[in-house]
């Protein structure tokens, strides 16, 4: 096999040349890099992979075509959820849903608490569904608005909420990744959790005391926005009790198991209802055809599904925060991770993967080498094949039968691989789950 293979160091041609693009492009571009110039760098670090496959290696351009098209089919489901979830933000959020539960949460989560809560409330949800996708799409969506309106940055509210859903995820024996890492290598899923909670718990609780930290610093500085915020809503927005019906079935949907696409969907049609009854005004404001018929209606109905909404609550500070983009504001994502599974898609095709694989495992010599070598690997997967699923399967079979020849339980292998190739995924912008979270 390993004559088969092309040598590490032309494997690892591409990987430069995309840490150097990568490197340029955020120079350049900063955080607008994600919205174009990402893309080129992937695509452009795709050719160089090709090139080198096809002068080194006896294949035609069709086998990289159809890989590259197994990769990207593999994701398909993934990008709906994406355009989903668009559609969610803005539903959810024109429909007064959201701004009810950042009116109510306001005054019921205090500022010093709100990072530990939320962590705690993510954590609680995504261990009883199973699903950190589900909840960062559902409750996360309302607890970002909450944190905003509580004066904390974006980054430290999501931070909060991807922890507790990753933590929920990793516990839960409903979690698809769970099972998924504990079946391929063959260990109990139980005797797998349990095995898990050595590195999760601490983990999980260093991660609260942090939030809580941060919460009694921070939750000062953004209390005296709490009224604005709460005044902006109530002028701008119909806010009732009876709107959080919808995300209570939709919590009944999560909790019967429903598929993600569908508990989304179901989620978006009942939040056009609910913006139909409780906020027409604001669905016309957002047609701005300047009447008041069926069609303009309609217009606004469909805009906050698909397009940018902005609304004036009399407040710069409040017309940002409801502001939404839709489905149009997922297209971009969308792209990246299309682009990013070529250039997995084309590391794969030409046996470079392969390659580097090799190379790592034949210098695993003890435990602590071959569990550092698992870890690397996992995350290494999450950079190249861009999706967490993969990195567990094929991480999984290149190294079952080497823990096992080496004396080392499964389970060590199962751990390892959650605490690497789960837990990194949502930090690496171009996966699936980066993007998502």
């Amino acid at each position: 096999m390993k004559n088969q293979l092309p040598s590490v160091w032309i494997s690892c041609i591409p990987l430069l040349v995309l840490v150097i693009l990568i490197s340029v492009a955020v120079s350049l571009f900063g955080d607008n890099a994600l919205n174009g110039a990402s893309q080129l760098v992937l695509l452009l670090s795709s050719s160089v992979c090709v090139m080198l496959g096809l002068s080194i290696k006896s294949m035609t351009f069709r086998d990289f075509e159809k890989t590259i098209t197994e990769k990207i089919a593999s994701v398909s489901i993934a990008l709906v959820i994406l355009l989903l979830i668009g559609a969610l933000s803005g539903t959810w959020m024109v429909s007064g849903i959201v701004p009810t539960l950042i009116y109510y949460g306001m005054y019921i989560l205090q500022p010093a608490w709100f990072l530990v809560s939320a962590c705690v409330i993510c954590a609680v949800v995504s261990l009883m569904v199973g699903s950190s996708w589900t909840t960062v799409a559902t409750i996360g969506i309302a607890l970002m608005g909450i944190g905003q309106a509580l004066g904390f940055s974006i980054g430290w509210t999501a931070g909060a909420i991807i922890s507790g859903a990753y933590f929920g995820d990793k516990m839960s024996p409903l979690s698809d990744t769970t099972v998924m890492a504990s079946s391929t290598v063959g260990v109990p899923l139980f005797t797998h959790i349990r095995y898990m909670m050595g590195t999760t718990w601490p983990t999980f609780s260093i991660t609260l005391i942090v939030f809580l930290i941060v919460g009694i610093v921070k939750g000062a500085e953004g209390v005296s926005d709490v009224a604005e915020v709460s005044n902006g809503l109530r002028s701008t927005f119909c806010i009732s009790p009876w709107l959080l019906t919808v995300p209570v079935a939709t919590g009944y949907m999560i909790y019967k198991k429903l598929p993600s696409v569908a508990i989304l969907f179901f989620s978006v049609i009942m939040a056009c209802v609910a913006a139909l009854i409780a906020q027409p005004e604001r669905l016309l404001e957002i047609a701005g055809t300047g009447d008041t018929s069926v069609k303009s209606t309609v217009i606004g109905l469909l805009t906050m599904m698909y397009g940018e909404t902005n609304i004036d609550t009399g407040s710069e500070m409040l017309n940002s925060l409801v502001s939404t983009s839709g489905m149009a504001g997922m297209i971009s994502t969308i792209w990246l991770i299309v682009c990013a599974m070529i250039f997995g898609a084309a590391m794969t095709a030409s046996k470079m993967l392969d390659s580097i694989v090799f190379s790592m495992l034949r210098r695993t010599k003890n435990a602590v080498a071959m569990v550092g070598s698992t870890a690397v690997m996992c995350i290494f997967l999450n950079l190249i094949m861009c999706d967490q699923y993969l990195s567990i399967i094929i991480a999984s079979s290149m190294y079952k039968d080497a823990y096992l020849d080496n004396g080392y339980e499964p389970k060590l292998l199962s751990r390892t691989i959650e605490d690497s190739a789960t837990v990194t995924s949502p930090i690496i912008p171009w996966t699936t789950c980066g993007m998502t979270t």
